[in-house]
This record gives C-alpha cells, structure tokens and sequence, in this order.
C-alpha cells in the first residue's frame, strides 16, 4: 500500500496557505482598503474563495480525468493530494477570517470545520477516497464564481446602482444553476456514494467510521445548501412581487 503522505507534496500546504494568506491581505489593506470597515473584511474572503473555487474545480477535474479507473476507494494519487492540500490551506485561512470577524457565524465555521475534517482525513489519515471527495468539491464550487459575484453585488446594492443592477441580473441564473447542482447532482452522487461503501468494498481500507463521517458531513451540507437556495427563491419571489405592486400603484 502506498503511503498516504508523498514526501514530494509535503511542502504544498504551507505554501498554498500562503498564497491565500498574501491574497487576504492585499484584498484587505490595497484592493478594498476604501471599502468601509463592515464590508472590507466580507470582500477579501470573497476575494480568496475566487481564487479557491474555479481553480480548484479545474485542478481536480485534471487529476479524476487523469485517473479513469478510479473507484471510490482507490488510493489518492499525487496530483490528487495536490487539490486536497489546495482546499485545506483555503478552508484555513478562510476559517480564520471568520474566526476572526463572524465568530458568532457558527452556520459557517461549523461547515468549514466539517469540511476540513473530510479533507484532512482524505489526505493525511487514509489515503483513499479522493475520487468521491473530489467530485463533490467540484460540484460544490462550480457556482463559487458565480455566488461570490452575488455575495459582493448583494453587499453594495445599497450603495451602488451598477451592484443593483448586477445583483438582479445573476440572481435568477445563479439560483438556477446552484438548484441544479445542488439539489440534484450532488444527492444523486452521494447516492452512488453511499452504495459503494455499504457494498463493503472500501473496507480494507477506508474504515467505517470515516466514510459514515464522510456522509453524514457531505449529506449535512447539501440539506443546508437546499434550504439556503429555497429561501433564495422566496426572496426573490417576494423582491419581484414587491416591484410589481409598486408599479401597479404608479399606474
């Protein structure tokens, strides 16, 4: 059995946190420093969930396509601990901002920790089951473009009519395509998922309680993200309707 540790990808954490961390900080104190005190912090961790979300999602779609004969046991290969060890240092030093400025945010640090353990565990602990891990990462940033756009317009709105306007535009696609992935691709996956592991066949080397922990974290966070999109949509129902009234009243 290979080690789960490559002695050639050790130094890729400290330096991808690094990375992360240097993007924060110019965000914070060049790139928003006019931005007001509220909202600095929001649009740096933007800033470095863009530099996370559509580069991770083409780093591992690289390392699956290089490897089609994978299953949901085969053992992580180099390029695929590359990603995971890409993710942690983001997932960490995002933790940190809100550790940091939204410790009452428990909905995400619980989420951060939730997935960093998935990441670690897959990594460092087991070795195996970067396939399924994998997949799900890409289904869970492919919108990251796209929401933190909406998270920066939605936080201007206020202030700015080109964020307004930006905000109404994306919403509609952006809830769309979030649905999409989130309430159907994602569960039917984790279906798959699910019935590998109860097959038995990652026993010898993913123990039970990890892939169950694996689960139960992935299935949390899809829940979660359901009601999140569906509330989503009611806003956006009640905004349309507003305006709608309001132009009825002008007539």
């Amino acid at each position: 059995m290979n080690s789960p540790i490559s002695i050639s990808s050790i130094p890729h954490l400290p330096l991808f946190f690094s990375m992360f961390l240097t993007i924060y900080f110019t965000a914070h104190f060049l790139i928003f420093r006019t931005w007001t005190p509220k909202l600095r912090p929001e649009a740096s961790s933007c800033l470095i969930s863009l530099a996370h979300g559509t580069p991770a999602v083409l780093l591992a779609s690289n390392a699956l396509i290089s490897n089609p004969t994978h299953t949901f046991s085969s053992p992580n290969t180099d390029s695929q601990n590359t990603v995971l060890e890409y993710s942690i240092a983001y997932f960490l030093m995002d933790l940190c901002h809100y550790l940091i400025f939204n410790p009452k945010d428990i909905l995400f640090i619980g989420h951060h920790l939730a997935t960093l353990f998935v990441f670690v565990t897959c990594r460092y602990l087991v070795g195996h089951g970067a396939y399924g891990v994998l997949v799900l990462l890409v289904l869970a940033e492919v919108t990251s473009f796209f929401q933190n756009v909406w998270t920066l317009s939605n936080a201007l709105r206020a202030e700015s009519k080109v964020a307004a306007q930006v905000f109404d535009v994306l919403s509609p696609p952006f809830y769309a395509l979030y649905s999409v992935v989130r309430g159907f691709l994602g569960p039917v996956f984790v279906y798959r998922m699910v019935g590998f592991y109860l097959s038995g066949e990652a026993d010898g080397v993913i123990p039970r309680w990890v892939w169950v922990s694996w689960v139960s974290v992935v299935v949390s966070a899809i829940l979660v993200s359901i009601v999140w999109i569906w509330n989503r949509w009611v806003d956006l129902y009640r905004e349309r309707i507003d305006v709608i009234d309001k132009e009825k009243k002008v007539i």
